[in-house]
């Protein structure tokens, strides 16, 4: 038997893929790239850690043992050429995407003479698939070739770029290569403050959700996912959103309920612009939104260009 590592998207993945009797070692692929700064030019092992202190600086785990998992995950991966075969087990959803580009574009640069590297991606979600599914799903690997290398660095560096004008542009280009690119590409853009009221997509629908009369925190993260075309964000993330518009006086809570406020409402209506009401600091893959950098979304013209907001005027305008 030929000695094989699982390379999957997370430890749920990995959970039920073991139950599957899938033979080989596993990696799981932890961290959420569709969030935080993700600057260009840096190996993995420097951008890890960059990624470790935006994670741990969200909240979500001590910085130290957050650098030695990702540590130890890029020490695993350096080992590939212990295996004759790499499989790539991956979602057809935005967090899964962006994991395969740098997988991808890690691997576009090492020498594989030696290594069958492979890919299953389907539009199954993996940690919702039965045992019986996940073996199913083997019919549909796929051989990774030089072509899905170079598709794979040139859409990571675009997705690390300064600016998203290369990102935006791979829509307009050949990526039939890796199918679920192109939608995973445009649902990234539509994460960019819109120029309509300034909110992200996740943002909008989740206001819209509350102010219809949901509001659990559970219901109302269920309701949001049921929007999603390819379900992507975790509910941790999702609650961060809550508790932005919480500080901001756009929702209130009370006794574990969330209610939409007056504010809230003008800003549903198109009274008020989420850029009046907050300071813009965000980085999506390697932009840095600021006030100074505003890159916004056009729904209508399905575009991403450059913008002022001029508080003075309460108008949003173009940046030549």
């Amino acid at each position: 038997m030929i000695k094989k590592l699982n390379i999957v998207n997370g430890d749920t993945g990995i959970d039920i893929i073991k139950k599957a009797e899938i033979a080989g070692d596993f990696l799981p692929w932890r961290d959420f790239l569709h969030e935080g700064p993700v600057p260009a030019g840096l190996s993995l092992e420097v951008l890890s850690k960059i990624r470790a202190k935006f994670i741990s600086d969200y909240g979500l785990g001590d910085f130290k043992t957050i650098k030695k998992e990702f540590r130890e995950r890029n020490q695993k991966l350096n080992t590939y050429k212990l295996y004759q075969k790499v499989t790539l087990w991956f979602e057809h959803d935005l967090y899964d995407q962006l994991q395969l580009l740098q997988i991808l574009e890690w691997f576009s640069k090492q020498d594989l003479e030696k290594t069958n590297l492979t890919l299953i991606c389907t539009n199954n979600y993996l940690g919702e698939s039965s045992p019986q599914q996940i073996k199913k799903l083997l019919q549909y690997e796929t051989p990774i070739l030089d072509e899905h290398l170079q598709l794979a660095q040139k859409a990571w560096s675009a997705f690390c770029s300064e600016t998203p004008k290369k990102w935006a542009e791979l829509l307009d280009e050949p990526t039939a290569l890796l199918p679920f690119l192109d939608s995973a590409v445009y649902r990234m853009l539509q994460e960019y403050p819109s120029t309509t009221h300034g909110l992200s997509r996740t943002a909008h629908q989740a206001l819209l959700i509350i102010s219809n009369g949901i509001n659990e925190r559970v219901d109302i993260f269920t309701k949001y996912q049921s929007f999603e075309e390819r379900k992507f964000m975790g509910d941790v993330i999702f609650w961060k959103i809550l508790e932005e518009f919480k500080i901001h006086n756009v929702i209130e809570e009370k006794e574990e309920r969330f209610n939409i406020t007056p504010l809230g409402k003008k800003l549903l209506d198109g009274e008020k612009n989420w850029l009046s009401i907050a300071t813009i600091q965000r980085s999506i893959g390697g932009v840095n939104l600021s006030q100074e950098n505003l890159w916004c979304w056009d729904i209508k013209n399905k575009n991403i260009k450059k913008y002022y907001y001029s508080k003075s005027l309460e108008s949003l305008l173009r940046v030549k």
